[in-house]
């Protein structure tokens, strides 16, 4: 019996003429739509918005916290089984014959760029910092915070949230839009992964829904990126200018403000529109280069005055310890701890203050910073509760473990795995377009392991040398001390000064800034790209409204929310957002398996 050709007939019907010419008028209305009712809600109800989404957010991560850590640990799996099987892993991503379009050295160039970008310069030094505070062993308490046995610990869920889980998110949307658009011939958009599923149901409302599902993804995926960089921004002009005005100096360490952090958004959002209007955007190649060299510089610049020893040392038996952990950090999935069952397992002396007892138990922040999560447990007991026994109290804390084990997966991997998950339409889309020619093997090894091994140098050789500087007593709490986005500078003015650090300070601005404007830009293009049913060329004008649009969206967001945590209704908007397309990127891989299934099926009828 004969397979079928794939359904490739796949239209995407787009304006003559107007305003949106050559572009879908239900994505864009319904993706805009969208936007403008977030914006307007944050800016009439700003504590209205900050509450609700909070609150959402926390009711979404209490059913969906599972499924989003085991459908994650499912893609890489998945990725590896197609590249191992000879019948999917060998096949060309492109007409028979076709050779890649790049070299070797120029796409892992450019996969390098993809990656060290806002989030690296951000969380190089933050992230391993604070996971050295508080991990799951320290929260199950295990380990001590802050300590040289805690060092490797802090490196498992680091290289957990930044290396092949997070490659894996963007190659799962990367692989399906490359698979069907240069094997079949069909539009570089999203609705094209689901086609062997759907067929011709993607020319309708279906396929609007799964592209507009895409749009608005990608749009709180780079706000939260783009806000993080603002953030670090900011931080670096105060370190230059001391500039009061833009930070927060009320805190327990100074911040970016509000006022501050909108006055650098519309800084580097209106750099990001003159780009597209001066069409300096078709020059975000020399400013990737340009992002390439400064990187480089500041490389070398912890190699030869950080803990270099130190961190290669660490990237060693780290990355050991990662793989040796690797199935448990996919699969390892927590649910809500619910009072009754706290109540059923702690000692009988306890049950009748256990309402009392639960939140102490159950909070996995009582550890954070090195502090021992036990002792602060006692010590906020009040009462009958603060009487019992130390025997009674530990079997307590101890039954409490799964629940704080369930805030702080929430808090921190099911974070990152929501923010690749929103991201992953716009990096998808760029690793697509760089790998035509290439084999679905080579574009999954290429695309997963190498960059991620770059990802891991870099955490190890900036963040070790910060957790080294800490460890040896030079930095006397100075780096564990400042707000996450400033520890990179708080890093580099322990380890040198004078004329040098001020020098690599501007240099580091430049460095954000640049990345700021490049992934502001090509955000606004993906975007673009999606709406015009996955033309490669948009109109200057479509850019510019929504370089407005997502400057409105991280600007109200950023002002709804707490002074103390301008982030926080940012990060909750899109946790919230990035679920409905987890879902659909569960369906690419069933989409895609069948494809490739099937074309190979189809392959051996014809020979």
């Amino acid at each position: 019996m004969s397979i079928q050709p794939p359904f490739t007939d796949l239209e995407i019907k787009t304006q003559d003429s107007g305003f949106y010419e050559n572009n879908s008028l239900p994505i864009a209305l319904i993706s805009k739509g969208i936007m403008i009712a977030l914006v307007l809600w944050a800016l009439v109800f700003p504590a209205n918005a900050n509450g609700a989404l909070g609150t959402l957010n926390g009711q979404i991560l209490a059913v969906f916290n599972q499924f989003y850590i085991i459908i994650v640990g499912m893609f890489i799996f998945f990725l590896v089984i197609v590249a191992l099987l000879p019948g999917s892993g060998t096949r060309v991503m492109g007409a028979p014959g076709e050779t890649p379009e790049f070299s070797n050295f120029s796409w892992f160039s450019m996969m390098f760029g993809a990656g060290l970008g806002v989030g690296l310069m951000v969380f190089a030094t933050a992230e391993p910092l604070s996971l050295w505070g508080s991990n799951p062993v320290v929260v199950a308490g295990d380990a001590a915070g802050n300590t040289e046995q805690s060092v490797k610990y802090a490196y498992r869920w680091t290289f957990a949230h930044y290396g092949f889980h997070a490659w894996a998110i963007y190659v799962v949307t990367g692989l399906s839009l490359a698979y069907y658009a240069y094997t079949r011939d069909m539009p570089l958009t999203i609705r094209s992964a689901l086609t062997p599923l759907f067929g011709s149901l993607m020319n309708g409302f279906l396929g609007h829904v799964v592209d507009v599902l895409g749009v608005v993804a990608t749009i709180l995926g780079v706000s939260v990126t783009i806000g993080f960089g603002v953030s670090q921004f900011i931080d670096g002009v105060y370190a230059i200018t001391g500039m009061d005005w833009i930070m927060n100096m009320g805190g327990d360490v100074p911040a970016p403000s509000k006022v501050g952090l909108v006055a650098g958004l519309v800084v580097i959002m209106g750099l990001s529109i003159l780009s597209a209007v001066s069409g300096v955007g078709r020059g975000v190649k020399y400013l990737s280069n340009l992002n390439l060299v400064l990187s480089l510089i500041l490389l070398a610049t912890f190699v030869v005055f950080g803990s270099f020893g130190f961190a290669m040392s660490t990237y060693g038996s780290a990355f050991i310890d990662y793989m040796i952990n690797f199935v448990s950090l996919a699969f390892g999935a927590y649910g809500p701890l619910s009072a009754a069952d706290f109540a059923a397992t702690i000692p009988e002396a306890a049950k009748p203050l256990a309402d009392e007892l639960f939140s102490g138990a159950t909070n996995a922040w009582g550890a954070w910073g090195g502090s021992d999560g036990f002792e602060t447990f006692k010590s906020g007991l009040t009462g009958a509760a603060a009487e019992l026994d130390e025997e009674t109290l530990a079997a307590v804390y101890a039954a409490g473990n799964d629940g704080r084990q369930f805030s702080w997966q929430s808090g921190w991997t099911t974070f990152y795995w929501a923010w690749w998950i929103a991201f992953s339409p716009f990096v998808g889309l760029f690793l697509a377009r760089i790998s035509k020619g290439r084999t679905v093997r080579e574009f999954i090894i290429g695309c997963v392991f190498a960059p991620a091994m770059v990802c891991f140098a870099w955490m190890t050789i900036l963040g070790g040398t910060a957790i080294d500087l800490e460890l040896s007593g030079k930095a006397a709490g100075a780096i564990t001390g400042a707000s996450q986005t400033n520890q990179l500078f708080a890093t580099l003015g322990v380890m040198i000064d004078g004329g040098l650090l001020t020098g690599l300070t501007i240099m580091c601005v430049v460095l954000i800034m640049t990345f700021l404007v490049t992934s502001a830009d090509s955000g606004i293009l993906v975007m673009n790209t999606i709406m015009s049913g996955g033309s490669q060329e948009t109109g200057i004008k479509h850019r510019i409204v929504w370089g407005l649009v997502l400057t409105a969206v991280i600007g109200t967001l950023i002002l709804a929310a707490g002074e103390n945590n301008p982030m926080d209704a940012l990060k909750n908007a899109m946790i919230i957002g990035a679920l409905p397309f987890t879902m659909v990127m569960g369906l690419m891989c069933v989409s895609l398996a069948k494809a490739l299934y099937r074309d190979n099926l189809r392959d051996k009828q014809s020979t």
